[in-house]
């Protein structure tokens, strides 16, 4: 028997993600879309005086892999700084790709596993830490 594509985990996570909240201030913000599925994430985040996430606000129009991704972020947002977030980003693009075995350090990565050999959602999972990457790589700018 087949491990179903969206299971009860990822329908879950992706059911959970926050409402879009308003921060008591923007300090740095993108957009980003994928060519391939038409995905869009924008997020507003709020930093630290070290460049730090303090707070983090998402607009997500994606499948439940890119939302449930998106979930997965902004539980484990708080607190990480740009080079944190490339490199969950790095670990969990090589992940999926199969060139490493675990997803790396970002905890919940494992649940996304069903999507591994479906090559059409890695664009969607990794929009969210891409916009965020991207936010925050405009803010150091």
């Amino acid at each position: 028997m087949t491990t179903p594509l969206y299971t009860p985990e990822i329908l879950r996570l992706a059911a959970s993600i926050p409402v879009p909240a308003k921060l008591e201030r923007i300090d740095c913000e993108a957009e980003e879309r994928s060519p391939t599925c038409g995905s869009r994430v924008r997020v507003e985040l709020q930093l630290d005086e070290e460049r730090r996430i303090l707070s983090i606000s998402q607009e997500v129009h994606a499948c439940a892999f890119g939302q449930a991704s998106a979930a997965l972020l902004a539980a484990g947002a708080p607190g990480k700084t740009y080079e944190a977030i490339t490199s969950a980003l790095v670990d969990l693009s090589a992940w999926l790709a199969g060139g490493r075995e675990d997803p790396g350090e970002w905890p919940g990565f494992a649940v996304l596993e069903p999507a591994r050999p479906k090559r059409a959602r890695h664009a969607a999972i990794l929009l969210p830490f891409r916009a965020v990457a991207s936010a925050l790589e405009r803010r150091s700018a």
